[in-house]
């Protein structure tokens, strides 16, 4: 055997030399990467924390607002709201406004997502316009169409005027000022409900329309067994976030009704700030805060619990 031959027995017999991996440092920077969320928590605790708390503790004085003097009374202010007729009659027309846009957000929502999923001309122009509302203030949007319902000078008393009616006194009854109010915030804040709506039919695949028409659905068949189930991650998302919006009102009631006639159209946002400001009680208007704020949390974590397992239960 020559001296070649051996030397590539030798090789083919050698084991194979494995390349050495290559061990990443370890990042020790860890510490100095969280202090970069330090900012936000800071912010979080210094504008939603602590007034939390102390709302949660001037609930529980009697306190003008702006004495340093509180008078500590315990539960006192939280058994006044249970016996104020007042109070009662806001906390209903709270729920009316937060229910009301609620449900007719969600009509009107998932109304306009299907007519503009279908692809025609000037789709995204109509997207557009009627998204806008969403973007401009509340306290404008309340302006504008207290002109349309004023009394003496609105366009739509104008209107019945014209045609030989009598003025309407829109604003001044409660049923009818809180059903205006009810579908001016919808129509505002309806161009959110539709974008959720838009994103959770475009996530849907055609394949199964596609399927169902094979076999023989119509159209309505398809919307209530593909569209509506499909839909439920989307309902969830839309709910909460108007009736989170709707229990709070606050702009467009100051602004149309001032809460009037006396505290017929008030909803406890507005009631909160004429017993702070107006009857300077900042101890009882605390107790007002803290007990809607209750609300808003049962509410939200009620729907979502119920959402959540209707949408497992449909998997």
């Amino acid at each position: 055997m020559t001296q070649a031959s051996t030397r590539g027995t030798a090789l083919a017999a050698a084991p194979a030399r494995v390349a050495p991996r290559r061990v990443r440092p370890r990042v020790r920077g860890g510490g100095l990467i969280n202090l970069l969320y330090l900012p936000a928590v800071l912010l979080f605790a210094v504008f939603t924390v602590y007034p939390l708390l102390s709302g949660v503790g001037f609930s529980f004085t009697d306190w003008d607002g702006y004495s340093p003097d509180r008078a500590f009374v315990a539960l006192q202010n939280y058994l006044r709201l249970f016996q104020d007729a007042t109070f009662r009659l806001v906390l209903l027309n709270t729920f009316g406004y937060g229910i009301g846009s609620t449900v007719l957000q969600q009509l009107l929502g998932l109304a306009l997502a299907v007519a503009l999923d279908r692809p025609f001309r000037g789709r995204s122009a109509a997207r557009a316009i009627i998204y806008l509302p969403v973007l401009v203030s509340p306290v404008i949007m309340g302006t504008m169409y207290y002109l349309l319902f004023q009394y003496n000078q609105g366009a739509f008393n104008d209107i019945v005027v014209f045609f030989g009616g009598a003025r309407v006194a829109w604003l001044s009854d409660q049923s009818a000022a809180v059903a205006i109010i009810v579908v001016v915030n919808s129509l505002q804040f309806v161009g959110i409900s539709m974008i959720i709506y838009l994103a959770g039919l475009q996530a849907i695949p055609t394949s199964y329309y596609e399927a169902a028409m094979l076999d023989g659905a119509g159209s309505w068949q398809r919307f209530t067994a593909i569209t509506l189930p499909l839909l439920q991650p989307a309902f969830a998302t839309s709910i909460v976030l108007n009736l989170i919006g709707g229990l709070k009102l606050f702009d467009v009631i100051k602004v149309m009704t001032g809460g009037g006639p006396g505290y017929t159209t008030n909803s406890v946002s507005t009631l909160i700030g004429v017993t702070y400001f107006e009857n300077q009680s900042a101890g009882y208007a605390s107790a007002m805060g803290i007990v809607l704020f209750i609300i808003i949390a049962v509410f939200t974590l009620a729907l979502n619990a119920l959402l959540n397992r209707r949408r497992l239960e449909q998997q």
